[in-house]
């Protein structure tokens, strides 16, 4: 994939986060991510690719854009498929809490897991526990691999996990080995890349969580270094015919990261819209200016830029076609 697409992918999330950043706190979660959606559509036009969405807003007949199998881009450059999240935590907008982000992931067609709406178990770890830990490991062994080889106590270990009633027996684990627990209210992307940032003070992150979801983190995660194992759990015979019509022999397997991005190149991209553990939110300014803080990365050539950018709102047709569009 050209590099140039880094920078042009990151375009798509800044719009997406403007578009949805005025319902924070406004209660309203599908108009926050309808908004955001209109505005990554609208702006896919402008990016010089022929792209396929293998992870979007749903199937055909569920998501009037970005749904599985449409074709975005301007159909002027590679093939590949594209995964998105136009608003990766829609209760988070809603209510006005922290890590909601506007996410994309590109790599060569062929490439990206085609994962149903469904859940997925979840580890997540940052560089040092690359290949250290397990998913089919007991919690109380996998706390004890981390304590060794991040030579700490498990006292002194952070464990971020959804704050879910199906994660009660595990979070109830965690703290009778003497864990730090982060509970998280959403925001499944986020949570799995924290622990690639030091800065996070997260060690792992663990639970399930939306299976689409996964497969953005894991592009995340080889551009950072980290890793994420996975493992699909179809609830019913329908969740496991939807599994094997989109290519899975195995449903119930141990996914690798290759599995779910590929051992070819990623190029991942995300918006902050409200402030987060390494992202900060959208942030209006006078003089009709708003900043923005975007993180786009590159796993061929483990690149991260941090990019603030200022907009001029009057100068962005594209956010006023949307909002007029969700006043029709």
């Amino acid at each position: 994939m050209e590099r140039e697409l880094s920078l042009e992918i990151v375009r798509v999330t800044e719009l997406a986060a403007l578009a949805s950043a005025p319902w924070t706190g406004r209660g309203n979660k599908n108009a926050a991510d309808d908004a955001a959606t209109q505005a990554m559509r609208a702006m896919f036009d402008s990016v010089s690719i022929q792209g396929t969405v293998v992870i979007g807003e749903g199937e055909m007949d569920e998501a009037p854009m970005l749904y599985i199998g449409e074709r975005v881009g301007s159909m002027d450059g590679p093939e590949v498929d594209v995964a998105v999240d136009p608003l990766e935590g829609t209760e988070i907008v809603a209510k006005g809490l922290n890590n909601a982000l506007s996410v994309i992931a590109i790599a060569n067609k062929g490439c990206l897991l085609h994962a149903p709406d469904i859940y997925m178990e979840k580890l997540a770890v940052g560089p040092a526990l690359v290949d250290k830990v397990k998913l089919d490991d007991p919690i109380d062994v996998t706390l004890q691999k981390a304590s060794k080889h991040l030579n700490k106590p498990i006292s002194e270990l952070t464990v971020m996990i959804l704050d879910r009633e199906r994660h009660a027996d595990m979070i109830q684990t965690l703290r009778r080995m003497g864990a730090r627990i982060k509970l998280l209210s959403d925001g499944d992307v986020a949570g799995a890349m924290a622990p690639a940032f030091p800065e996070t003070g997260i060690d792992m992150y663990v639970g399930s969580g939306g299976a689409p979801e996964g497969v953005l983190a894991a592009a995340a995660l080889k551009c950072l270094g980290g890793q994420i194992q996975g493992r699909l759990m179809p609830a019913h015979a329908a969740d496991y015919e939807r599994c094997k019509l989109m290519g899975m022999d195995d449903p119930r397997k141990v996914l690798t990261m290759d599995d779910m991005v590929g051992t070819e190149d990623v190029i991942f991209a995300a918006t902050g819209i409200t402030p987060g553990e390494f992202l900060e939110g959208v942030r209006y300014l006078p003089g009709n200016r708003v900043e923005t803080h975007s993180m786009v990365m590159r796993a061929a050539t483990r690149t991260i830029r941090h990019i603030k950018s200022l907009h001029y709102i009057p100068n962005k047709p594209l956010l006023d076609v949307v909002q007029k569009a969700q006043c029709s």
